[in-house]
């Protein structure tokens, strides 16, 4: 009888395992079905620490870059509606004038997570609305910045022109150095080998390239303007992809606060962070269409220019005016030549 209870003793420790068993099972199991509904709400989550952590910072950076387009009235729109916007890259440089080196008419449909971008070479000859003049399209910023752009950019269309960004191409390295690079399709080394252009080299076929990088990507010249302004629109795909990656989402304000002056745009505050919001939402990336206004080179009075088909600017324009309806069941998708151009590289 000693023993057997001896024995009973020596086994009464080993009952409050059994106490602790099951709230550790029931923990588990509760952090198990946390981290599946955090996979599958991840965008809700991500969203939801943007809103409480950073979009104060983001609204006020986007608030100081918010200038309107002289006594243009922006529109009321709301963001899910189709809107335009004309991206103009400045590329400022010693002794230049602050011409639109880049000029891309863009539409965003954002019920239908698609944006057409549409390259208008810089020297294409046109109308100057404002200046009562023809010349090429960038002179336009020069003379009279966003506003005299988007009126030009209008009349030549014939569509409208809701929104402006504009930015120095100054700032464009720090803000690719801010999310870690981007991806660029580039196949052989880009160099300048005229004397009378800045010394630029960049190197093909690595993984990731810099902000020095790829400003020597977007500003190489020295081949053709098609394959400038692919190029640009390549760069605007490939960094968008890079910062809609979760891990760059918190650099977001980093990267808007480092644009800083070198950044402006007439679209609110409120109407970018929404729109972002809206966007990442979204199971994947918007789809993004290409083209660029066809024509062939000219001189007139010893100038070059560019002279748009009419043939073109007809196409173009019904295309536009198929992705700004908000009731279009089909639109019009322009051919894109960037991918085999971009293969050449």
């Amino acid at each position: 009888m000693e023993n057997s209870a001896a024995h009973l003793t020596r086994r009464k420790p080993k009952k409050p395992k059994k106490k602790w068993k099951k709230p550790l099972i029931i923990t588990l199991s509760v952090l198990l079905v946390l981290g599946g509904l955090g996979f599958i709400y991840r965008k809700q989550l991500v969203v939801f620490a943007f809103n409480m952590f950073a979009s104060a910072t983001v609204k006020e950076a986007l608030d100081d870059s918010f200038v309107p387009a002289g006594d243009k009235d922006a529109p009321v729109v709301e963001h899910t509606d189709p809107f335009s916007l004309l991206l103009l890259g400045i590329d400022q440089r010693d002794n230049e004038p602050s011409r639109s080196d880049t000029i891309i008419y863009s539409v965003v449909r954002p019920e239908d997570n698609k944006v057409l971008l549409l390259s208008i070479p810089r020297d294409s000859y046109t109308e100057i609305v404002g200046r009562d003049v023809k010349s090429k399209i960038n002179s336009a910023y020069a003379h009279g910045e966003a506003k005299m752009a988007m009126d030009t950019v209008e009349n030549l269309l014939g569509n409208k022109v809701d929104f402006y960004a504009a930015i120095n191409f100054n700032g464009l390295k720090d803000i690719v150095d801010a999310v870690g690079g981007v991806e660029l399709p580039i196949k052989k080394n880009i160099e300048n080998k005229l004397k009378i252009h800045e010394k630029l080299f960049v190197e093909a076929n690595k993984p990731i390239y810099n902000g020095e990088e790829a400003l020597g990507y977007v500003r190489y010249r020295e081949d053709s303007d098609f394959n400038r302004t692919m190029r640009h629109r390549i760069f605007l795909s490939a960094f968008m992809n890079r910062a809609l990656e979760v891990k760059n989402l918190t650099k977001i304000p980093d990267v808007i606060q480092i644009a800083g002056s070198n950044f402006t745009t007439n679209m609110t505050s409120d109407f970018i962070v929404k729109f972002a919001e809206a966007l990442y939402m979204k199971d994947s990336i918007p789809t993004i269409s290409n083209y660029m206004l066809k024509g062939e080179g000219a001189t007139r009075s010893g100038t070059w220019y560019y002279d748009l088909s009419e043939d073109d600017l007809q196409y173009v324009r019904g295309m536009i005016a198929s992705w700004l309806d908000p009731d279009a069941t089909e639109i019009i998708e322009p051919e894109s030549t960037d991918s085999a151009a971009a293969d050449k590289t």
